[in-house]
């Protein structure tokens, strides 16, 4: 019986010939990953456990993202614990503030995310790194101490789901609808503990920034985690990137897959999710007209320098509605100074928008974009749960970056064709 590339991926990583759906394994890590709220929960269960050394101080990584700078003392106590941390046991891999960016931008901008590997991190979003054709998932932060010592990890085998892309693009059309429109197909627990893998035609069509678009989603469908085949677009992203040796695996043609989904690109349309759910979408025009008080461009999901220039591209010589507020968030600093080389900055602040230094802030109502009772952001961001952003009255719509700076403008859903 062939295998998945999950499934090649982890029997590699577990020193066994073939795995197969629900076989439980231990597999070594290439990676272990937190951030800033969940890696002192993690430190804090590893130094009780009694443990004093690390599995590999070089494939540890700390990213202070979540709430810095730090906005409150009790944030403030979280990151001193994770740098002191990092101090003692020498971790290489350790971002804080004026070297930080958001998280799932930052790992693979930094190339600590290669074909094959296996990483876990301390958040569900790390399915974002199957995009170069890893294995990634987010554990719980008892499981990142114990990776921190052992460098190994549990998995059962999780069964797959195709996905086959096909067709071209249409304009103001990005990674961003491709995901929402699988979500609002399959549902929140459609892929649950499953791989979705991305296939087809259609892949050609997607830049990086796309990829680590949907499958950063991934998880919004339930799925254990998302992954693309390994072309020569990702190995050329890879080449400008990871120095050390790597290893690239396809899935066997006889693969078995408990479902196959089709989408058809050519009749894709710019979609968004309205509240409360990322499965409950809409197209942009279905949706047009509902009014917003904020936007948000950014987040480990569209804070990539694609996203930055497609929405500086809608708002160049426009101005964001009265009564709007617009925050621009690049991922990271090296996004956030390609922004400012290119004139994209200029463009955000002479339209009105507020532009932060890299952070989650506004995405899990943290900080930077806090919402008060009774409003409603559209936002590039990838949960729109009840109270996600603020006040458990306010709403979130999720969106690509060229609805979202199109509604910055016009103060309602826009789809961005219209303007």
């Amino acid at each position: 019986m062939g295998m998945t590339m999950t499934q090649k991926i982890l029997a590699r990583a577990a020193g066994l010939p073939s795995v197969e759906a629900g076989q439980l394994v231990e597999a070594r890590l290439d990676l272990v990953m937190g951030n800033d709220i969940t890696a002192p929960v993690a430190i804090t269960e590893f130094e009780k456990a009694g443990l004093t050394q690390v599995f590999d101080r070089e494939k540890i990584a700390f990213v202070l993202d979540h709430s810095t700078p730090c906005k409150d003392i009790a944030t403030a106590q979280l990151c001193a614990q994770a740098r002191e941390f990092a101090r003692k046991y020498r971790i290489t891999h350790f971002y804080d503030t004026g070297r930080v960016g958001i998280e799932h931008a930052l790992i693979p901008e930094q190339g600590l995310c290669a074909p094959g590997d296996v990483i876990i991190g301390a958040d569900s979003h790390t399915c974002t790194y199957g995009a170069v054709g890893a294995f990634s998932t987010g554990i719980g932060s008892t499981d990142m101490a114990a990776g921190m010592a052992t460098g190994t990890a549990w998995f059962k085998i999780p069964a797959a789901i195709q996905v086959v892309l096909t067709g071209h693009l249409r304009p103001y059309v990005s990674g961003k609808d491709i995901i929402l429109h699988l979500i609002g197909r399959i549902g929140v627990d459609g892929a649950l503990y499953r791989s979705l893998e991305f296939t087809g035609e259609g892949v050609a069509e997607l830049e990086m920034d796309d990829r680590f678009t949907i499958c950063n989603m991934a998880i919004e469908a339930g799925a254990k985690n998302g992954i693309f085949p390994v072309d020569q677009r990702c190995l050329d992203y890879v080449a400008q990137r990871v120095s050390r040796p790597y290893q690239v695996f396809q899935a066997d043609e006889d693969a078995v897959y408990e479902q196959r989904v089709v989408i058809d690109l050519d009749r894709l349309e710019p979609t968004v999710s309205l509240p409360h759910l990322p499965s409950n979408t809409q197209t942009v025009s279905q949706a047009a007209g509902l009014p917003v008080q904020q936007v948000v461009i950014g987040s480990c999901t569209n804070g990539r320098l694609k996203d930055m220039r497609e929405a500086a591209e809608i708002l160049k010589g426009r101005s964001v509605a009265e009564g709007v507020r617009c925050i621009v968030i690049p991922a990271t600093q090296e996004i956030y100074l390609s922004c400012v080389r290119e004139g994209l900055t200029e463009i955000f602040i002479q339209a009105g928008a507020a532009v932060s230094t890299p952070t989650c802030g506004p995405c899990l109502g943290g900080h930077m974009g806090v919402l008060a009772p009774g409003e409603r952001a559209i936002s590039t961001t990838n949960r729109n749960f009840v109270g996600r952003m603020g006040h458990v009255t306010s709403e979130v719509i999720l969106a690509s970056p060229a609805v979202a700076a199109a509604s910055a403008v016009t103060g309602v859903v826009t789809d961005p064709a219209s303007l």
